[in-house]
């Protein structure tokens, strides 16, 4: 076939498209209706093609340069970005997420466990007529010393440079403080037994302190970033068991797809646990070391713990028609 009869032949879809393109950029894509969207997208692939093919038919390179300014027109109507969707990202960050969170049956079941846990030791360590030498069996003689000599004075309140630096320590340690309950939490039975572990070492060491001498150091120093940092360790808990917990139920999928929904599952989680700790570490490093008065800082944790309660919970409780992820 010569050049010209071939030309002649695509320019009819070349033309069709360009009218295509006139028409996508007047209108939005929702009301274009599928047969156009559909003919379009055929047009779009059909010239990509005689673009990538222009040097085997050798077309006249204006044909060629017109070719590559109709499929990038094309390709921008087609793949053309779209007006922020405010209710849609509303719905995804006010109502799928804290639901998802609230409603998944490992997340529950590591949040009893966490929190009965650290209680319980917490209640051990203080009451000293029940246990007393519970918070020294656990933690060792040398950690309580040494919690002891951290506290035996107020904070020092130190200049903005240091308090980033200490910001900055913190999101890293809190980061594999997070990534450890994460990662043995896949294997489920070590994960619950270093959860366990760690909310009673934490739970320890609050009940211990607080009925030391040094209790009001201590408190001062945690009360601001406690919330969210618990918080965290919770969520990155729950993930890792939701993740391992598919690969041992995997309601009729294989295990590779199981696996791959739970983690999609435990999307929200890992992103919440994330934003928790950060915000934790620059609570830890600004607000908690400063001379700010204790009220300031019990306010900002009342604060945190509100904020938690309506995020997770007023507008994560199931409604009607849910339920849990088992």
């Amino acid at each position: 076939m010569k050049v010209a009869e071939l030309l002649e032949l695509r320019r009819q879809n070349w033309q069709e498209l360009e009218r295509l393109c006139d028409a996508v950029s007047r209108k939005r894509k929702k009301t274009l209706g599928a047969e156009m969207v559909l003919r379009f997208a055929t047009l779009y692939r059909a010239a990509c093609a005689d673009l990538a093919l222009s040097d085997a038919y050798q077309l006249p390179p204006n044909t060629v340069q017109y070719l590559h300014r109709l499929v990038g027109r094309a390709h921008n109507q087609l793949y053309r970005s779209r007006k922020f969707d405010f209710a849609a990202w509303g719905q995804l960050f006010l109502i799928d997420t804290p639901q998802k969170i609230f409603n998944d049956r490992c997340l529950q079941f590591v949040f009893v466990l966490f929190w009965g846990a650290f209680l319980f030791a917490g209640f051990l360590a203080y009451s000293a007529n029940v246990w007393p030498s519970f918070a020294s069996d656990l933690l060792g003689e040398k950690h309580l010393t040494d919690l002891k000599e951290s506290f035996s004075r107020p904070a020092e309140h130190g200049v903005w440079g240091a308090k980033a630096g200490a910001a900055g320590f913190y999101i890293h340690h809190n980061a594999w403080i997070g990534l450890q309950c994460f990662v043995f939490s896949l294997l489920i039975v070590p994960g619950l037994v270093v959860l366990i572990f760690n909310a009673a070492t934490l739970g320890a060491t609050f009940g211990y302190m607080f009925r030391s001498e040094y209790a009001d150091n201590f408190q001062t120093f945690v009360t601001a970033h406690g919330p969210f940092e618990l918080t965290a360790i919770v969520l990155s808990a729950g993930a890792g068991l939701r993740m391992g917990w598919s690969i041992l139920v995997t309601h009729g999928w294989r295990r590779l797809a199981s696996l791959q929904i739970a983690a999609k599952e435990s999307t929200p989680m890992i992103i919440a646990a994330v934003l928790l700790f950060v915000l934790a570490a620059f609570i830890e490093g600004f607000i908690s070391p400063s001379s700010l008065s204790y009220t300031v800082k019990a306010t900002v944790a009342i604060l945190s713990t509100g904020a938690l309660l309506f995020y997770f919970i007023a507008l994560g409780f199931p409604r009607s028609t849910q339920r849990g992820i088992g």
